[in-house]
């Protein structure tokens, strides 16, 4: 991370700060690789305020290269005119991924909106803000597809695909995962869109102990797999993913639907693919939602995978 690189850094920037962006947006992916040296750095416009994340540890002296980078920022005029309301600084690689505000009014808590849909985020204290911006497009996808739908949303999070569903007309919506914690904000999320609840439910469960309850909501029309690739004692993806694609089919109706995701960089889409044949073969694959443009990656198979799949409806022979 030296001072080409950095130049780099604000170059792309700044190009994505005129004019400024609506809502919520990256406005720089190193994690794609696509630019040599700040692989470990991205910067999202939240609703206002930037924030830089490092993933990887840097060396003092590059720390200092790169605050003093970013405070620079702060005097250019384009900075003036693009309403930046703060400066974060996120260190992923601490524990805890603390944050620290560079410059501005710092907000922990700030709802933004995204394609017309609000969402909670909270900065500062945990690792994710509460909404992953590569998947909009998803979330657009559900959101056209759930009218009349009745939908499980398995490692709902803080409910994005929900608030969604919900939003693009579903009936019903049952969201599970294992953290209290993010299904309240899920609700928050729902209230926020002026959202009736009783449309909606909220299970903190493990997803393995929670089939006969999962089961009793069901026959459902449309299935979101979303699940981290590792949590601690509960999930591992390379060795759990297999347990909820089986499943699957006795829970989907006839023409029921699947967006099964995965964001392991070290797993491309035929893993998703290959496990839906071997587990659940009356599913077939349909295709890939892409990506939003401004997560380009230099392999295409290392940033977010989300794959649409179809039940298909088997006939009797004659």
């Amino acid at each position: 991370m030296d001072s080409l690189n950095l130049k780099t850094l604000t170059e792309q920037v700044f190009l994505n700060l005129n004019p400024s962006p609506q809502g919520v947006q990256r406005l720089f992916h190193g994690r794609g690789k696509c630019f040599s040296g700040l692989e470990q750095i991205t910067v999202d416009w939240l609703g206002g305020q930037i924030l830089v994340s490092l993933f990887k540890k840097p060396t003092t002296e590059e720390l200092e290269r790169l605050t003093c980078t970013l405070l620079d920022w702060t005097t250019r005029a384009e900075w003036q005119t693009s309403k930046v309301q703060s400066l974060l600084l996120q260190h992923r690689s601490r524990e805890k991924s603390p944050t620290e505000c560079l410059w501005g009014d710092y907000q922990e808590h700030q709802a933004v909106n995204e394609d017309g849909l609000l969402f909670q985020l909270d900065l500062g204290k945990n690792q994710n803000s509460g909404l992953f911006l590569d998947m909009r497009y998803g979330r657009r996808w559900v959101k056209e597809n759930s009218r009349d739908k009745r939908v499980l949303n398995l490692f709902a999070y803080t409910c994005g695909f929900s608030v969604a569903a919900i939003e693009g007309g579903a009936d019903f919506v049952v969201n599970l995962d294992m953290a209290k914690a993010v299904l309240n904000r899920g609700r928050e999320n729902h209230r926020l869109n002026q959202h009736d609840l009783n449309q909606v439910k909220f299970f903190a469960h493990d997803i393995f102990k929670s089939w006969g309850k999962i089961k009793k909501y069901g026959e459902y029309d449309l299935i979101i797999i979303d699940p981290p690739t590792f949590q601690r004692g509960s999930f591992a993806l390379t060795k759990d993913y297999q347990k909820i694609l089986r499943r699957l089919p006795e829970l989907l109706t006839e023409n029921g639907k699947v967006l099964a995701c995965v964001n392991d960089p070290t797993l491309p889409s035929q893993f998703l693919i290959d496990g839906m044949e071997t587990e659940a073969p009356s599913l077939k694959y349909q295709f890939r939602l892409e990506n939003p443009p401004e997560f380009k990656d230099i392999n295409i198979e290392s940033g977010l995978k989300a794959l649409v799949f179809h039940k298909k409806i088997l006939k009797n022979k004659s």
